[in-house]
Formats: C-alpha cells, structure tokens, sequence
C-alpha cells in the first residue's frame, strides 16, 4: 500500500499551494481531486484573469464567528508574499481598484505556476480521484480512493465550499469534519446577486445592464462603496457582492444612488441658471437616462415631470431622500450557483489558528474555504487560501 507523509484532498487554490509547500519542505504529499483538471475555480475567477490577492489585506476584510482566528495566518504570509512568488515566474499584474491584483493576461498562468510548485516539490498529483472512505487509526489515516487504499499520517482538507457546484463543490469537507466530531456552522452563498421580487424585478427589467456608482448599506450599518449593476434576475455588481455577505433573509438594503452628489445643492443652482430646464434632463446629467426615465415611470409621486421652477421645497426633498437612501427588500439571492464563496463552514473554535489542525483530532487540517472565514471580494478570499495552506504546511514539515 501506498504511503504518504501527507495527503491533501482538493486541488484548489489552498490545496495545490499547501501540497507544493510541505513537498518543497521534504514531506512525500498525495494531492487529490475529484476533477479533471486542477483549479478549476481559479481559472474562471476575476473573469478568467484570477484576482490573486489584494494590496490591503487586513484581518477586518473577513467574516467569522471568530474573527480573531485569520489574523495568525495572514500575518505569517502576506500578500506581498504571494506578490514575490508571482514575480519569481515572471507573470505580469495589474491593479484594477481598491487594490485588487490581476493577472495581465490569464489565470491559466497562477495555475501553472501551483502545478510548477507541486512538481518543484515531488507532490503526486492524480485527478479524476474520489474519496470513497477515511479512517483513522494509531498509524495515521488510511483513504480509500476509486483506484485502492493509501495511507499516510495526515490528512488536509481543502475541497472548498458549496458555491459554483458546476465546478465540482461539494459538501465534503463539512462531512468529513462532522465525521471526525467537529462543529460545522450554517452556511449560505457569500458575493452573490440579489433577486428582487417580481413587481419590483418587472418594473425594473427595462435598465437591465445599467451600472452606476453606489453606497449600499446592509441593516447592521456595513457599508461598501461600489458600482451596482441592474440585471434581469435583479441586483448586481460589486457593491451588491460584497454586502450580501452582511444581508440576512427579509432584510433591507439602502442605496444610495448619487453617492459624489449633494443634489440639494445642484437642484438648487440648477433651478437658478435654467429655471424652465426639466427635472428629467437635470437628473440625467448624473444618472444614466434609462434609470431616470424608469424612476420617473415607476415613482411619479416621488419623480415628477416637472421643471426645475416647479418643483417645490417638499417635492425636492421627497425626490433627494428617494435617490439617496433607496430602500430595497430583495427576495434572495442567486444561491450557490454564481456564488464566489460560501459563508460558514468548519467552526474555527475545533482548530488551531497557528497550524490549522483540529484540536481534538491529531493530524486532520482544514484549509481555504471550507473554514468559517471569507474574505470581501477583490483577492482577499485567495489570499486567505495562500496564508492558511502556508501555515498548514508549516505545521506539516514539522510534525
């Protein structure tokens, strides 16, 4: 039978980086994967240019119910870690905004860079390989694979979470931590679109495509400053992503749609320079038309068509209030399909935050997105993946 130091289950970000890092540190690694080729998700992330890390990774751009858990890992390896590994195979990068880091040309390139990793480490890679049974006993960890059994000390889990499911997510990690007596926590779709309901998603199906600039808050006072984009399933874009982490079932979200705006101010030097100019092509010199002309149908009573002459001191302030704390109620969101994370996972209280190991389970990790921590979007939930995969095999070069 076979024997490994340590065998590694997902051939994901954290996965593939875990491996290639106990390989080089003198650990004979398995790295494993129900899938036909290795990141998959990385590949189709950043819209095929994989958003590889962040320049501001700090501990507060993650959620956890134990949110102190992910700050021993980030310090230990940084993003300017990653950076360096990156520069070292000569890929070129850009920053978008908000710091986050692109490939210039395609993900296929941080890919062949893990799979360059694991070969410079001796990792043995098989694909198409299903996990079909685990146990554990004095000597370690015997899995029984779709093609024999293989043995080794440790076991690491980096199988993900259960967003995008057409790319292979499964429950198996949460399943083998349940197995071994470890707490899982709820999960649910993290940067996800919202669905709004059908007379609101009606109403506004004729912008569908329009982005615009935006603050949206989520009822426990978190904000993001992003675009927002309208769509024919409902709200979009990186402002929506990034607060549906926050938002919770039958909650409201506000936006703010003219967030660089005082329009008392411009209503009112408006209506002073061109008294007879309509409050439709006022509006439109700051809002797409299409959102204006479709806010004026919807909303008569709050959007008037009147001249700027006409519109009296209540209706302005109607109409301000409207556009810059609209409230809306979404009715849900896309769910895990076009998920970029799933929220919850492995309780972090069963681990150890310097190793990764669970407490009570020698040799068993749990790395990457199967744990409760996620990050904001724009790199921070791959950074999280390289920092813990760096810490578990740390831990397993030493063991």
């Amino acid at each position: 039978m076979e024997q490994f130091d340590a065998v590694v289950i997902g051939a994901g970000a954290a996965g593939m980086f875990c491996a290639a890092k106990a390989g080089q540190a003198g650990c004979r690694v398995l790295l494993v994967d129900n899938g036909k080729k290795p990141g998959r998700k990385i590949l189709m992330s950043g819209g095929g240019r994989c958003n590889f890390t962040n320049l501001y990774v700090e501990p507060a751009a993650y959620l956890s119910q134990n949110p102190h858990f992910c700050k021993s890992a980030l310090a230990r390896y940084t993003q300017w870690d990653f950076i360096d590994l990156v520069g070292k195979y000569g890929i070129a990068w850009h920053e978008k905004t908000l710091g986050q880091l692109f490939c210039d040309d395609s993900a296929q390139q941080i890919v062949d860079m893990l799979v360059a990793e694991c070969q410079k480490g001796g990792v043995t890679l098989r694909l198409r390989s299903e996990v079909l049974g685990v146990v554990r006993d004095e000597a370690g960890y015997l899995l029984t694979l779709n093609g024999g059994e293989v043995r080794a000390k440790s076991l690491v889990i980096a199988s993900g979470g259960l967003s995008m499911p057409g790319l292979g997510a499964s429950p198996f990690g949460y399943k083998i931590a349940e197995q071994f007596g470890l707490k899982v926590l709820p999960t649910r779709a993290g940067l996800v679109p919202f669905t709004l309901h059908k007379p609101l998603l009606e109403q506004l199906s004729v912008i569908s495509g329009v982005s615009v600039p935006s603050i949206i808050t989520a009822e426990d006072g978190t904000l993001f400053r992003e675009n927002l984009l309208f769509t024919h399933r409902g709200l979009s874009g990186p402002a929506v992503l990034q607060i549906s982490s926050y938002w919770q079932p039958g909650e409201f979200v506000t936006v703010n749609l003219l967030p660089d705006t005082d329009l008392d101010e411009v209503l009112n030097a408006q209506r002073s320079a061109h008294p007879n100019q309509s409050l439709k092509n006022t509006l439109a010199q700051h809002l797409p038309k299409r959102l204006v002309e479709c806010l004026m149908l919807l909303h008569p009573e709050q959007f008037p068509d009147v001249s700027l002459k006409q519109l009296n001191a209540r209706q302005q302030s109607v109409l301000v209030d409207a556009l810059q704390n609209w409230r809306v109620q979404p009715n849900g969101t896309e769910g895990y399909r076009t998920a970029e994370v799933t929220l919850g996972g492995v309780d972090t209280h069963e681990l150890s935050s310097r190793t990764m190991e669970a407490r009570n389970v020698p040799g068993l990790y749990f790395i990457g997105e199967v744990v409760d921590v996620t990050g904001w979007l724009g790199g921070y939930n791959f950074q999280w993946a390289w920092a813990s995969a760096a810490a578990c095999a740390e831990a397993l070069a030493s063991a």
